[in-house]
C-alpha cells in the first residue's frame, strides 16, 4: 500500500472543492430550516463513513447544536437470516423530544438508514431528518420514512459505481482521499 492511493482510482467524480462547496450549501439550507427551532438539533453521524462529512458540515452550521455518533452493522451470510442491520454503537446523548439530523456518507439500499430511523423513533425523538452526502436511489430496496417534519438533504446523486474517498472506504482503506473517486476494479 506504499504506492500512491490516487493510482487506485479510475476517475474522480467530485473534487475536494466541489465537495466543500456542496457541503456549504447544505449547511446553509439546514441553518435556514432549523435556526428558529426552540431546541438545538442533534447531528448524529453514522460511523465510520460519515466522519469527514459530519465534521465539515457542522463547522458551517450557524446555530448551537449537539453532535453524537452511532454505528450500525449488517450481518449478512448466516449470522442473521435476513441480514438486517443492528446497532453496534449506540448514542451517548438522550434524544427524547429532540430533532435529529442523521448524517450518512451514502444511502443505497436504505436498509441501514431504516434501521437507524426505527431505533431513533423508539427513543422518542420529535423528528428525524436525513443528511446524506451521496444518494444512490437506483439501489433502494426500502422506502425511507422520515419522522415528524423531517427533511431529506443530499449532496450528490451518485451513479452506480463503487466509490471511495471523503470518509468512504473499501476494506477500511481510502477514507482519507479528499475527493470522491471510482475505485479501479482490480482493487476490490
Amino acid at each position: 500500500m506504499s504506492m500512491s492511493l490516487d493510482s487506485h482510482i479510475e476517475k474522480v467524480l467530485w473534487t475536494q472543492d466541489q465537495i466543500l462547496d456542496r457541503v456549504a450549501q447544505i449547511a446553509s439550507q439546514i441553518t435556514l430550516d432549523f435556526k428558529a427551532a426552540p431546541d438545538p438539533p442533534l447531528f448524529v453521524g453514522v460511523a465510520t463513513g460519515a466522519f469527514l462529512f459530519l465534521a465539515d458540515l457542522v463547522k458551517r452550521v450557524q446555530f448551537p447544536l449537539f453532535v453524537d455518533l452511532v454505528r450500525a452493522q449488517s450481518y449478512g451470510s448466516g449470522t442473521l437470516s435476513n441480514g438486517a442491520p443492528s446497532i453496534s454503537l449506540d448514542l451517548k446523548l438522550d434524544v427524547k423530544g429532540k430533532h435529529v439530523i442523521l448524517v450518512e456518507d451514502i444511502v443505497d439500499t436504505g436498509c441501514t438508514l431504516s434501521c437507524l430511523i426505527e431505533h431513533l423513533e423508539a427513543k422518542g425523538v420529535s423528528s428525524v431528518s436525513i443528511c446524506a452526502f451521496l444518494d444512490k436511489p437506483m439501489r433502494r430496496k426500502v422506502h425511507i420514512k422520515l419522522v415528524g417534519d423531517g427533511k431529506f438533504y443530499k449532496g450528490f446523486e451518485c451513479p452506480d459505481y463503487f466509490v471511495v474517498g471523503y470518509g468512504m472506504d473499501f476494506a477500511e482503506l481510502y477514507r482519507n482521499l479528499p475527493y470522491i473517486g471510482v475505485l479501479k476494479s482490480e482493487f476490490y
